[in-house]
């Protein structure tokens, strides 16, 4: 499938972030303090999850390793850990294009400097130009030099390269193939200026599809790599021939003798063709060159290998099959630095059955492949895999031959030799980084073993998050390209995304919150269902029914209770169903579009906003009525929620800074608004577990407070403010979602564009300013608890129970206790701790689960043994007080 990495959410916000100027100040300001909490930031663990385009081994010091992403940032390779580590997360939000990077260089002269060319995008979409980031300490900090023109980390063509290289003789000599027309360009003072060159002859002209009015496949794909000729200098001169590949089918190629000065096209190339990449082995006297008909990295129909041996001018092709038999284009190109007559590509745009890798040990006069054909559809494999770290990887697929799960990989345009270690390889796909330790078992007849190479690499796009208050999960993400995941332990890879169906795209999900096992995502999907649900936690799915007309996803409310939904989705209007999908009705009383949400409490009320106006139903979603309130942003770039366990507690953020913008509460359903002073912008807003003897959850927002960005929290229901990131975790845009968590104080999930999930935890667990200190309460007020048998077989059963906090106030820690009246045993119970004395059972929580805000609910499961009957228990103790059973 194909994997597009264009975040929509980020292009219609792009033009509100950037232009203009910050409103000023109300005059009523609350405090705020700035990085006054210390924080622990990680990724809620996926490993991978998108496009790696560039992978880059330094030539002079062994395990120095960097991966570009496309939208994702770089990272550098951890040999003592066999991990990642991302070096652009201090790009902030007005930089957000900076985290596209579309080349990487390492210095082999001084290997502490590394440089990374940034922008995710050449057109409107992204109103910053691009830059040339170097760091003098292994991308641990960085300096900037902006650039004239934008870069597109994130545009057609990002696959080819490497566009930046670095004079392997001279290394204050740098150079960097732009798009757009933009030329040749060169910086001779080790990335700090940059000015055109002038001579270079052509700027390319390649389009993928000129007609495209939105700029982004229309693009001239520009200059794509840069490679030089170590042969032809010294240490402290110029290297004297450097050859450019240029997105131009006629004219792919061109050389300069004289260190740049002047420029010709390659006498004899092919033409037809564009050059993804061009890596030369100084040592045999050969230029390799991978050719596409197409710019990739989805496309690519026909495709040619060919040398060019650098002393006599000779063309050679060396493809590995005839042009006849191609229905893909050639990439991920690589030499054995240690036995450089050691070639491979890759088939990058072999979509079915899977990519294919190309290898050949004489120079390209012979090849092997990763896979044969025996008698079709049946393969031969070279390779075993073993995803055993991602076993999402396998998409819950199960295909018939010859396509295999998991699979070798799609979009493999980067395909590198460690030139310190024959044995090693790595290439990057649409969804993970892959390698080998046992490279060479190839040419033995033997097998190699590809596994991920992944870890701390995160690069997925988040599109909601949702954190229940109960159940075995954590954490549930809706994300683009490889759909969402339920996490219950974060530091784990879970190891399957969310299927049943499998959406290419989730774009919302919410799940009910006095019964946090029902849950509902919707997404994209080019044929079937576009909704889904569970009754289990998120742990196993069913299809619902779509509505005619749904095309996309939209947004999705589940009521408090779990008994009715309301979806908003692409393609057609608003819709209500009762039970689980299997037929819609027609909101009326609200436009097509408007993004919707629930009451968390009143499972009839729902609410919904679109182009200023809020909408408010109390008839399960059949009918909406527009509310009166004024002031809120015109614009459609709006997220809101309600606060659990307060009926008609409604918070929004959003707006642009052409007009109004920033972050709204509403205490009566959303029938007025008041804007909090001194939020100057909010883009999203979560609630989390209160702090000790607050009375209000916390909240926490991506925003600018105090004339500052970042991500803040309150504990005292918005009247102080403190930025918990600081200038290295920013990680560019993180305007999709938040939350808190519900259990556990001061932990909150953030969403990014190509960054994961990440979440932080504080060092305050006492609750800081604004409303800490103090003990915990006893558990007061009403309760109420569902007590349902879900299997039965003879001598035994399984019971779930769910206690849901129906009062005003926090729980801070709990105790439930029922009496048996058959002589039933509880033999196994999870999710809390449990004793037994005879007929009378008392359940605690764990310390996961001690907090349960007012309106959320604590669950918890256990097996029993029972003979004869097998009555429910007719009452319930909180403590000492009485709960209603339901």
């Amino acid at each position: 499938m194909r994997r597009t990495r264009i975040l929509t959410a980020v292009l219609a916000l792009a033009a509100g972030l950037l232009a203009g100027s910050p409103s000023a100040l109300a005059a009523s300001t609350p405090e705020v303090t700035l990085a006054a909490d210390t924080y622990t930031w990680k990724n809620a663990r996926i490993d991978g999850g998108g496009f790696v385009p560039g992978i880059v081994f330094n030539r002079s010091e062994k395990n120095l390793i960097y991966a570009r992403t496309d939208i994702g940032g770089a990272y550098r390779w951890q040999e003592s850990t066999k991990t990642w580590t991302p070096l652009l997360d201090s790009v902030g939000w007005n930089d957000w294009g900076h985290t596209g990077v579309v080349s990487l260089a390492s210095d082999s002269v001084d290997p502490d400097r590394v440089y990374a060319a940034v922008g995710t995008y050449t057109n409107s979409w992204d109103p910053g130009n691009g830059a040339v980031l170097r760091s003098s300490d292994r991308g641990a900090s960085w300096q900037k030099a902006d650039l004239p023109f934008k870069l597109g980390g994130n545009m057609p063509g990002r696959g080819m390269g490497e566009r930046l290289a670095i004079d392997p003789h001279k290394d204050s000599v740098l150079y960097l193939g732009a798009p757009s027309g933009k030329g040749l360009w060169r910086s001779t003072d080790s990335g700090a200026t940059w000015s055109q060159v002038t001579a270079f002859p052509n700027p390319g002209n390649y389009q993928q599809d000129p007609s495209d009015t939105s700029g982004y496949a229309s693009d001239n794909q520009g200059i794509v790599w840069v490679t030089f000729d170590e042969s032809t200098g010294t240490a402290g001169t110029a290297t004297k021939t450097v050859y450019v590949g240029v997105a131009d089918k006629d004219n792919a190629v061109y050389r300069s003798t004289d260190a740049g000065a002047t420029w010709s096209r390659l006498a004899g190339q092919p033409t037809g063709y564009l050059a993804h990449k061009g890596v030369l082995d100084a040592k045999n006297g050969y230029l390799y060159i991978a050719y596409s008909d197409k710019g990739g990295p989805y496309d690519g129909g026909k495709g040619r290998l060919w040398r060019y041996a650098t002393a006599t001018g000779t063309w050679t092709d060396i493809s590995p099959v005839a042009e006849a038999e191609t229905y893909y284009g050639f990439s991920g190109l690589t030499v054995d630095r240690e036995h450089p007559g050691t070639v491979m590509a890759t088939a990058y745009s072999s979509w079915w059955p899977e990519t294919q890798i190309f290898r050949s040990t004489d120079s390209g006069g012979t090849w092997t492949k990763a896979w044969d054909y025996t008698s079709y559809p049946d393969r031969s494999n070279r390779y075993t895999m073993d995803v055993s770290s991602s076993p999402w990887l396998t998409f819950g697929a199960n295909p018939s031959p010859p396509e295999q799960s998991p699979k070798l990989g799609w979009m493999t345009e980067s395909l590198e030799i460690d030139p310190f270690d024959s044995a090693r390889m790595m290439y990057g796909t649409g969804a993970t980084l892959y390698g080998t330790d046992n490279l060479t078992n190839w040419d033995s007849g033997g097998r190699f073993t590809v596994r991920p190479m992944v870890q701390g690499l995160e690069e997925t796009a988040v599109n909601d998050l949702a954190s229940p208050p109960s159940g075995g999960a954590q954490l549930f993400s809706a994300l683009g390209d490889i759909g969402g995941f339920r996490h219950t332990d974060l530091t784990k890879v879970p190891s399957m995304i969310f299927t049943s169906p499998t959406f290419t795209t989730t774009t919302s999900l919410d799940f009910a919150q006095t019964d946090p096992n029902t849950v509902v995502r919707v997404g994209n999907l080019d044929s079937g269902p576009h909704v889904a649900f569970s009754t289990d936690n998120g742990a196993n799915w069913f299809a619902g029914t779509d509505p005619s007309g749904v095309s996309g996803g939209g947004t999705v409310a589940a009521s408090a209770d779990g008994s009715r939904f309301v979806w908003s989705p692409e393609g057609t209007g608003v819709q209500y169903t009762t039970g689980f999908g299997s037929s819609w009705s027609a909101s009326s009383g609200i436009p097509s579009g408007a993004v919707v949400e629930s009451d968390r409490v009143d499972p009839k009320v729902f609410y919904g906003f679109k182009a200023g106006t809020f909408y408010v139903s109390s008839d399960g979603g059949a009918t909406f009525t527009a509310s009166s309130a004024t002031g809120l942003p015109s614009g459609d770039s709006v997220r809101f929620k309600a606060l659990p366990g307060v009926k008609g507690d409604v918070w929004l953020a959003g707006g642009a800074s052409a007009g109004a913008y920033g972050l709204w509460h509403s205490t009566d359903g959303g029938a007025s608004f008041t804007k909090l002073p001194g939020v100057e912008e909010a883009d999203t807003i979560g609630f989390g577990k209160a702090a000790t003897g607050a009375s209000y959850q916390t909240l926490y927002t991506s925003a600018k407070i105090g004339g500052v960005r970042g991500i803040f929290r309150s504990t005292d229901k918005g009247a102080s403010w403190t930025r918990i990131n600081d200038d290295a975790h920013q990680w560019g845009w993180t305007g999709a979602a938040i939350t808190g968590d519900p259990r556990v104080y001061g932990r909150v999930y953030v969403s990014t564009n190509g960054r994961g999930v990440v979440y932080g935890d504080t060092s305050d667990t006492s609750g800081g300013s604004g409303g800490g200190g103090g003990t915990d309460p006893t558990p007061t007020g009403a309760c109420a608890v569902t007590y349902k048998i879900t299997n039965q077989w003879s001598g035994g059963f399984q019971a779930d129970v769910q206690v849901a906090n129906t009062g005003s106030a926090a729980w801070n820690g709990w105790s439930l206790g029922w009496s048996f009246a058959d002589g039933q045993q509880v033999t196994q119970l999870w999710n809390a701790d449990y004793t037994q004395s005879g007929a009378a059972v008392t359940v605690k929580n764990v310390s996961w689960n001690g907090t349960v805000a007012a309106g959320s609910s604590v669950g918890f499961g256990f097996t029993g043994s029972w003979s004869g009957t097998n009555t429910k228990p007719a009452s319930f103790k909180l403590g000492d007080q009485s709960c209603t059973v339901t």
